[in-house]
């Protein structure tokens, strides 16, 4: 029976009567107190008339877009039944599928008004009209309502001025529609004693107990069955009493719900913990002004600001002033208003400047805001004053951490105040004054910059720095102690994910140990055991610095300095080797190394500093010093039992012999290596010998093979390398053995797709990019655009590029294109091919009594005619081509710029 226009359904069987529209459960007429999430339920068991509703559809249907563990329908369903009292049993449970509703349910259509059955106050409201928009909790505010739908308390937890109090008022002030529960706003932050608490409550609930003890009890009775949103503000300094009386009231009021503001959780039965988040804030890369002020820390900033009287350009100077602001200031609003109170007299990057003394700089908060939210530091000081003594030392120490630190670290920092430190770190988190990362295996912790430069002054005040920056440089000189031995058997994102995010407590450990209070030999030993760090992250120059800090500061008459000036020494010569414009400066690193790994009796630097000795002949270019140094190795290492060693031994031969012209000898070499790739674990051996071994050896197969004549095999090899760097996330410095054959091979479009690849993976992988990678994908790219045929003005801007992205000495493996391009842009397209024969042209030199044989003139013939415009060949240049061809194919010539085959009437190399 349809229901008549001003009618409505209700449920009817026995006694029993559930009325949808008024949202009521009635037994004989009398209303029964059931919550608003149980009745929602009910109705929707008593609309499927009988059937089977699954618990998955009961929480789709009634939680609408949160998760609910079955603990939560489970508490419901209890409701239920309770309320349904000696009819109990018509609510069925089906076990591990759902529930149904028996009996013979009809539907009445009463014509009665929508009047509740409920006796009460009207609903009632104390919450205040907002002051200001609340920017940046839309998502949030929408979530905390979805919440309430499935718990009845809900704790807004965080660090203080986080927004806690914000964001419950403003959810307050927006219900969603059908919610006729009252409002109620408890302040607790002026309360002192917890004994209050009671007596405030019922202040707010306007309940008069005649001559009745204050009470939970008596609070629960006075609430009833009355709809109630309660809201607890503050509650950390009286979190017990709070916790005791929420927990009463939500068993015994089934119509109120409590959110509770605090930064600690109230930890009782059927608490939802939601952790307030900061708000966004931009990366660190530069983005454009529109871009930042999408961001909310940025929005809120300039919002403040404004509306104080601040009258700052948009422009990309301030707004990314501003972005540096909120990313300093961890995204927390109440911090980012003290700084946005500032811009009335000072500019955004006046304010970013001065912010390394935030707790005094920080000082203008509203007047009518709580005496401790009207400073920054006001605001660490209430937390931190409420903490018992031994989570005070503890938050102390912990400042000492500039970046991530784990459970081991805490310990070792502790030292012999060890006590409990697992439980006074949980409790730490537990209060919002640490940040816990628990979704790895081994979870890791940080402090908020706000809060870690808060503990950080309290420990220099109280005169515990010294001790502590002691402890946490020598836990990380044994916590590095293995990192080079594990970078040999974990994949390189593994070894980053342990290692990599510790580089921040490396660099404050080490600036305390070479500072005037500090520890040179903790620290010497420091820079040594980090070294791999460096190596992985490709952080070439910070590892020179260091390296040669150290070995500057290391005391001779330690008992371990010949070892740690060993291992420090190799770590220097390899940052200089692939540093810019320093590689013929790792010489006598290198050649220390050796003398003090002889000394030592240390193999493994022995081969070290051979290789390195190895690759320092071929960057000044003595390619028959170089082989020298490549057969010590390879006998060195003829009886080792690691197939690394004797493959580094024939890739040295390979690269020597490459060099000096005998491609054949290195083709048979190079050979050999590949044949034992296989043995080789499935990632880059770079920490040892400090490159891709796997590409490296790619590399110079390609080379090979062109200089062979094989150009097919060649540029297949290198397509296969590029393609392989393009899809292996690693860092960039990596990438160089892939990119190194790009010179060699890669014509016209390829070679400009090279660029592009180095390009894109070295700044996906290094922040700032790396300044030699820069300039060799500007090469390659400059050498496309070098091409005949290309329009002057495309050889122009490839030199414009060029010298944009710096300069500097590449190493001598490398051709020089950048030269060429300037060379270019100055002359014209008219003398390139007559600077090319002249500069380039098969010509023979003599140094140091070895013939020197340019090999690029068996591409410039075919270059020079092939080009548009042709350049008359005279009889001194038609010489030098045959010589040049004869002479590269005699074995003992040393190859200059073997980058070029032989390219006979093709014009796209160049």
């Amino acid at each position: 029976m349809m229901a008549e226009p001003g009618q409505r359904p209700v449920y009817i069987y026995a006694q029993w009567e559930i009325d949808l529209v008024r949202r009521e459960l009635r037994s004989a007429g009398e209303l029964v107190p059931l919550g608003g999430r149980a009745f929602e339920i009910l109705a929707e068991l008593v609309q499927a008339e009988g059937q089977l509703v699954t618990k998955n559809d009961l929480t789709e249907r009634v939680w609408r877009g949160v998760f609910v563990e079955e603990s939560a329908l489970r508490v419901h369903i209890a409701a239920i039944r309770k309320a349904l009292g000696p009819d109990r049993d018509m609510l069925s449970t089906t076990v591990g599928r759902g529930y149904r509703l028996l009996g013979a349910w009809r539907i009445r259509h009463m014509d009665a008004p929508l009047q509740s059955a409920a006796t009460g106050l009207l609903p009632s409201t104390n919450i205040p009209s907002a002051s200001f928009d609340l920017i940046g909790r839309t998502a949030a505010i929408a979530h905390l309502w979805r919440l309430l739908s499935a718990y009845r308390v809900v704790s807004l937890v965080g660090p203080g001025g986080i927004g806690k109090t914000a964001l419950a008022l403003e959810a307050a002030r927006t219900p969603p529609t059908g919610l006729a529960a009252d409002r109620l706003l408890v302040e607790l932050a002026s309360l002192s004693d917890p004994k209050l608490v009671c007596s405030v409550i019922a202040g707010v609930l306007g309940t008069k107990l005649e001559g009745e003890e204050i009470s939970p009890e008596s609070i629960a009775r006075a609430i009833g069955p009355r709809p109630l949103l309660l809201i607890l503000d503050n509650c950390e300094h009286v979190i017990d009493a709070v916790a005791q009386v929420a927990e009463l009231v939500v068993s015994r009021c089934p119509g109120t719900f409590i959110v509770a503001t605090s930064r600690e959780a109230l930890r009782i039965e059927g608490e939802h913990v939601y952790r307030v988040l900061p708000l966004g804030v931009p990366p660190e890369a530069r983005l454009e002004p529109a871009g930042a002020s999408a961001y909310s820390a940025v929005e809120l900033f300039t919002s403040r600001a404004k509306a104080l009287g601040s009258s700052f350009a948009s422009d990309e100077e301030n707004i990314g002033a501003i972005a540096a602001i909120c990313r300093r200031l961890d995204g927390i609003p109440l911090a980012i208003e003290f700084a946005a109170a500032r811009a009335v007299m000072l500019s955004p990057p006046r304010i970013a400047a001065l912010l390394d003394d935030r707790f005094k700089f920080l000082t203008t908060g509203r007047r009518t805001a709580l005496p401790r939210q009207q400073t920054l530091r006001a605001t660490l000081d209430w937390s931190y004053d409420l903490l018992p003594d031994d989570e005070a030392w503890l938050l102390r120490q912990l400042g000492i951490f500039a970046g991530e630190f784990q459970l081991d670290a805490v310990i070792a920092l502790a030292g012999e105040h060890i006590g409990d430190v697992t439980g006074q770190l949980a409790r730490l988190v537990a209060k919002s004054l640490v940040v816990a990362d628990i979704r790895r295996d081994s979870p890791h912790y940080r402090l908020l910059d706000t809060t870690r430069a808060y503990a950080l002054e309290k420990l220099h005040a109280g005169g515990e720095y010294p001790d502590a920056a002691r402890r946490e440089a020598k836990y990380y000189c044994g916590f590095f102690a293995n990192a080079e031995a594990d970078s040999e058997v974990k994949p390189q994102a593994e070894w980053l994910t342990i290692y990599g995010r510790h580089i921040d407590n490396v660099r404050t450990s080490l600036d305390w140990a070479f500072s005037s209070g500090g520890d040179a030999q903790v620290g010497a030993a420091l820079t040594a055991a980090a070294v791999p760090l460096w190596v992985q992250l490709s952080l070439l120059s910070e590892c020179r610095e260091r390296t040669e800090l150290a070995l500057a500061r290391l005391d001779p008459t330690a008992a371990n300095a010949p070892r740690l000036r060993m291992q420090l020494s190799a770590a220097r010569g390899w940052s200089l080797m692939y540093g810019v414009g320093r590689a013929r400066e790792a010489g006598p690193a290198w050649a220390a190394t050796l003398q003090l790994a002889e000394q030592l009796g240390d193999r493994d630097y022995l081969l070290r500093a051979l290789w390195g000795l190895c690759i320092d002949q071929f960057n000044n270019g003595e390619f028959r010093r170089a082989l020298e140094f490549a057969h010590r190795f390879a006998d060195a290492v003829a009886d080792s039992g690691n197939p690394v060693d004797r493959m580094m031994a024939d890739r040295l031969l390979a690269t020597t012999l490459h060099y000096l012209g005998d491609q054949r000898q290195a083709y048979h070499h190079i050979g050999r290596t590949l044949s034992r790739l296989s043995d080789l674990a499935a990632k880059p051996q770079v920490i040892r010998f400090r490159f891709d071994l796997r590409a490296s050896t790619h590399y110079f197969q390609a080379r090979i093979l062109w200089l062979l004549g094989l150009a097919d095999q060649a540029l297949s090899v290198v397509e296969r390398n590029v393609e392989e760097g393009r899809t292996t996330p690693r860092t960039h410095i990596l990438q160089r053995p892939r990119a190194g054959c790009l010179p060699d091979c890669l014509p016209g479009r390829r070679s400009r797709r090279g660029g592009a690849v180095l390009y894109d993976a070295d700044r996906a992988h290094r922040t700032p990019p790396d300044p030699l990678v820069e300039r060799m994908g500007t090469r390659l790219q400059g050498r496309a655009d070098l091409a005949p045929g290309r329009r002057s003005d495309r050889i122009a801007a490839a030199a414009q590029g060029a010298r944009a992205r710096g300069r500097g000495a590449l190493p001598a493996a490398f051709p020089a294109s950048l030269r060429r391009a300037r060379r270019v842009s100055r002359r014209g397209r008219r003398g390139v091919a007559r600077a090319r024969d002249r500069r380039r042209g098969a010509r023979t030199m003599r140094g140091k009594g070895r013939r020197m044989v340019c090999r690029r003139a068996l591409a410039h013939k075919g270059r020079i005619a092939a080009a548009p415009r042709r350049a008359p060949l005279d009889g001194r240049c038609r010489a030098g081509l045959r010589q040049g061809v004869r002479g590269g194919a005699e074995p003992g010539c040393i190859v200059l710029g073997a980058e070029d085959g032989d390219q006979r009437g093709t014009n796209e190399d160049e």
